[in-house]
């Protein structure tokens, strides 16, 4: 999917909703226990009831790697109804790779050619090289890690340099070397609040992947007031806060009134622009 396909859903769908696909086979509905694939279950169900809403899908292989050969599965089954059964919806794999160029490159094929997913996170710590091979795909997108929203970021990201520019600045200030708006974008944080402003002044027209709207606590209102562009330029992640917003037989549709609500909330923000 292009730029300019996303934008079409967004404003179409007046939503930049993307459900995170975290499913934990330890938090699912112990009445899907009893079946054959509980987890492919579990999200086909997620996925019917809340693709009116969103935009895109976020799973993250690590939920299903943990489960073995049968998650693994799992997770290439999930790809492929979401893209014969919802095939505009934008699907990122939350992966997080990043290794030297010849391993960056396997983790490029696996995701870009065997799965055929829009788009995939990457971690940048390794540099150029360890991104480069996930940037020659047309219609792939990287979305790289800059400024995220668990506790850790202190640790690195908002370190400065003599000249007082902070690490997430750096990366995503240098990376504009490696690729343009059209097939990068960056993972920041809902809890970040107002350094979004800090981050439009570098990267003023990508889009912005933004978790931690929902169980995290970020707000929604202040992510758009800081980090809305023109073009909207905001993928906004709640995962826990609609998938497991009950444990009952009516899970699926306790999932679709979360996320109709922030889609609602979402369709202001876009009428401001």
């Amino acid at each position: 999917m292009n730029r300019k396909e996303l934008v079409n859903q967004i404003f179409t769908k007046k939503s930049f909703l993307c459900v995170g696909l975290d499913t934990d086979i330890r938090k699912i509905p112990q009445h899907l226990l009893n079946g054959d694939n509980p987890v492919l279950t579990f999200n086909k169900a997620i996925i019917d009831a809340t693709a009116p809403y969103c935009v895109a899908y976020k799973p993250n292989p690590a939920f299903y790697e943990s489960l073995g050969v049968k998650g693994i599965a799992a997770f290439e089954q999930t790809v492929e109804y979401l893209k014969k059964n919802y095939p505009n919806h934008f699907i990122i794999a939350d992966a997080k790779r990043g290794d030297i160029g010849n391993t960056s490159a396997m983790y490029a094929r696996t995701f870009f050619e065997e799965y055929d997913i829009d788009a995939l996170t990457v971690a940048p710590y390794m540099g150029e090289d360890s991104v480069t091979p996930f940037l020659g795909y047309e219609g792939k997108w990287v979305i790289l890690l800059a400024l995220t929203s668990n506790k850790g970021s202190h640790d690195f990201q908002l370190t400065e340099d003599k000249s007082g520019e902070r690490l997430f600045e750096k990366v995503i200030r240098k990376s504009q070397d490696w690729a343009d708006a059209d097939n990068m974008m960056y993972v920041v944080g809902a809890t970040q609040g107002k350094m979004f402003e800090d981050i439009r002044k570098i990267v003023p027209d990508h889009f912005l992947l933004v978790p931690g709207v929902g169980a995290q606590g970020g707000s929604l209102q202040e992510v758009c007031k800081y980090g809305m562009t023109k073009e909207c330029g905001l993928i906004v992640n709640s995962s826990r806060g609609i998938i497991y917003a009950s444990q009952g037989e009516d899970f699926a549709q306790a999932a679709a009134e979360k996320a109709k609500a922030l889609q609602q909330e979402m369709a202001i923000e876009l009428e401001k622009i």
